[in-house]
């Protein structure tokens, strides 16, 4: 039975507190990951390529392990909802150490067998692009752990609707990254090794200090007692129930996109640099979108734990409209700005010029589907609706984004500028599948605790 002294009430002003700082944190991350690209840059268009397929690679593994932490978000905002502290103690606990352990499985792989994924994936590279591939891959793929471990924490202050510390502390990685990036890079000449070992040492600064924070607290987050590991089977199934399909979602969608970037390979290092800085740049105008993403998980998470569907449709709403809204202005902006923005990157002509078509593209399909496809299925996946969102997104990712590029790319002639198009097409199926089962209510029958 549901406590109704526990109900939430997010009005506009605990909204704002809880989404700007969210906003700004993904702006920290997306401007490291700008910052990385252009300062690599100076080394030359084979270590921007070569970045570029490690860091879709490692979103492959990172994927697999953060989203752990979304079920673990679910699980402990609800417990938060619903007022059972002691739960959301042990839920914290044991999110800690399930993540810490997916890390490992993925990094070893990682490291041991970093050129023949290469090589499956991306077999088309040529040699100084592979040489600049394979060492970031085997430095970052050591960070693993650590970025793990900052998920956790950053994901458990969010629950409990604390979203300023992970943004302070996203301030503190993207201070220590640039620096290490200066000193690496320019001041030591390692080049795209010097990239990696700042990103390496920034995320374990940034685990380092967020799991001191939590262990020391007692609030409902709280990590006292870390040290003496203790399974509790009950509490890490329900957060598996909601991780494992997100993983799998994830996983899956990643695995499409590299199946897709694959393309890029065939069309040599002009369209690979094009792409890579298109992406860069694009991350830009679904930053504010990312975070409203992690707010729709806390805010719902929090309305269902306490058993308020109306509070979490309501708050659905209000924040996919913000979301909307801040998607045009930002993709209008970029869509207009095209040439100064791809110009600091300081690329060739002919990829300048697949950058700036990449873009257009893309600037009207995020405006026209993103929201819906990636914004709402996060409060489904509040309330636990995990397996439809799974599902969708699966069938969507290969029967819409990489067939259809495939096909549009080869088939069509249309060249690389198929696969932007081809993602384009995807967000709106996506996105209309995800809001059919958001109007039907049957989000509400779903149970996590």
């Amino acid at each position: 039975m549901v406590n109704t002294s526990t109900l939430n009430t997010w009005d506009n002003r605990s909204l704002i507190r809880l989404l700007w700082p969210l906003v700004v944190e993904q702006l920290l991350a997306v401007t490291m990951g700008a910052v990385d690209t252009i300062m690599v840059s100076s080394v030359g268009e084979a270590a921007v390529s070569g970045v570029n397929i490690i860091d879709n690679i490692n979103n492959l593994f990172i994927i697999a392990f953060t989203a752990l932490c979304t079920g673990g978000t679910v699980v402990v905002s609800q417990y938060i909802g619903r007022g059972e502290t002691d739960n959301a103690r042990s839920a914290s606990r044991q999110l800690y150490y399930v993540v810490i352990l997916a890390a490992f499985l993925v990094m070893v792989p990682a490291m041991i067998w970093r050129v023949p994924i290469i090589r499956f994936l991306y077999g088309g590279v040529t040699g100084d692009v592979m040489a600049s591939s394979s060492i970031y891959f085997f430095i970052t793929a050591l960070s693993y752990p650590f970025l793990g471990i900052y998920n956790v924490c950053a994901a458990l202050f969010r629950s409990s609707g604390n979203s300023k510390v992970p943004m302070r502390i996203a301030f503190m990685v993207n201070c220590t990254n640039i620096a290490g990036n200066v000193l690496f890079i320019f001041g030591l000449g390692l080049g795209v090794e010097g990239a990696a070992i700042a990103t390496l040492i920034s995320r374990i600064i940034a685990a380092s200090v967020l799991t001191a924070m939590l262990v020391k607290s007692r609030s409902a987050i709280g990590l006292r007692g870390l040290h003496r590991i203790s399974l509790n089977r009950s509490m890490a199934a329900r957060i598996l129930n909601v991780g494992i399909p997100s993983g799998l979602e994830g996983s899956m969608f990643q695995a499409g996109r590299l199946l897709t970037q694959r393309i890029f390979t065939s069309f040599g290092t002009a369209a690979m640099a094009g792409n890579a800085i298109a992406s860069v740049i694009n991350s830009f105008s679904f930053m504010p979108g990312s975070a409203y993403c992690l707010g729709l998980l806390t805010v719902v998470g929090q309305c269902i734990g306490a058993g308020d569907y109306e509070a979490a449709k309501k708050n659905t709403l209000r924040i996919m409209k913000l979301s909307w809204v801040t998607l045009f202005v930002l993709s209008g902006s970029i869509f207009l700005f095209l040439e100064p923005l791809i110009g600091l990157f300081r690329l060739r002509a002919e990829a300048h010029d697949m950058a700036k078509a990449f873009l257009q593209v893309h600037c009207v399909s995020m405006v026209i589907g993103w929201t819906f496809s990636f914004a709402l299925p996060n409060a489904l996946r509040a309330a636990g609706d995990v397996r439809f969102v799974m599902i969708a997104a699966a069938l969507s990712m290969f029967a819409v984004r990489v067939s259809f590029a495939y096909l549009i790319t080869f088939t069509l002639d249309a060249g690389p500028l198929g696969v932007w198009i081809a993602m384009g097409l995807d967000f709106i199926v996506r996105g209309t599948c995800y809001g059919l089962r958001w109007k039907s209510g049957r989000w509400r029958d779903k149970r996590v605790i």
